[in-house]
């Protein structure tokens, strides 16, 4: 039993570590969980994206919920894209990336910003422009890092 938790650690951490050193937030081969990218400026909650509406963008792929939102992020992916990659907002102010949750989420002025959970995102929530400054300041300097 110990062996096989012990191997279920590494796996895990080894797939971390490797979507660490993507520009990209990667789980299970899927950018931002899978989740559709532009259902996150719908108004309402966020959708999974289907296996066959899908977009490589950044060296990761993308899903989307429907034709018209995977045409939305093909047009302009920058607009719809979370910043830092969708590493957590918090975490990159802090000169480091770390995973996140798809419910972790904030849109602030028009940008998507994801966080390591609804916790840490109450916090960041307490001075958002402070925060997102210092990770303007930090992601260039850790973008490419592991």
């Amino acid at each position: 039993m110990k062996l096989i938790l012990l191997i279920v650690w590494t796996l895990s951490t080894l797939s971390n570590l490797n979507a660490q050193k993507s520009p990209v937030f990667i789980k299970g081969g899927k950018a931002i969980h899978g989740f559709d990218a532009v259902s996150y400026f719908s108004g309402s909650e966020p959708k999974k994206g289907s296996d066959s509406l899908s977009y490589s963008w950044q060296d990761a792929t993308w899903f989307f919920a429907t034709r018209a939102n995977l045409k939305l992020f093909k047009a302009n992916p920058i607009q719809y894209a979370p910043q830092y990659g969708g590493y957590c907002a918090f975490g990159t102010s802090r000169g480091y990336k770390a995973s996140t949750e798809p419910d972790a989420w904030s849109i602030v002025e028009g940008k998507l910003y994801f966080n390591y959970n609804k916790k840490v995102r109450e916090s960041w929530s307490k001075d958002k422009q402070g925060y997102i400054r210092k990770a303007d300041e930090q992601w260039p300097l850790i973008i490419n890092k592991g």
